[in-house]
């Protein structure tokens, strides 16, 4: 997907609140917030930048882990949607 970052954001929101996303893959954004909001992680935050690429890469794997979950004509209406 080669879209702005708000234009990533508003779709990830447009399906968030979309019935026909599966709750499977709706479950995956909470499992990331919590995931953030541990106070253990993979990678300590006190290791220079590493500390902080464990996050950014939870964040992105989750997102597009909830677009793969996501059956893709759902996908695809949302994102000619946003374009």
């Amino acid at each position: 997907m080669r879209l702005p970052l708000r234009s990533k954001a508003r779709l990830l929101w447009r399906m968030l609140r979309d019935p026909d996303v599966p709750g499977s893959a709706k479950a995956v954004l909470p499992l990331v917030a919590l995931y953030l909001a541990m106070p253990f992680d993979l990678v300590p935050d006190r290791i220079p930048v590493l500390g902080e690429v464990d996050d950014l890469l939870v964040i992105a794997l989750g997102f597009g882990m909830f677009v793969l979950l996501t059956p893709r004509h759902v996908v695809e209406r949302h994102l000619a949607a946003c374009e």
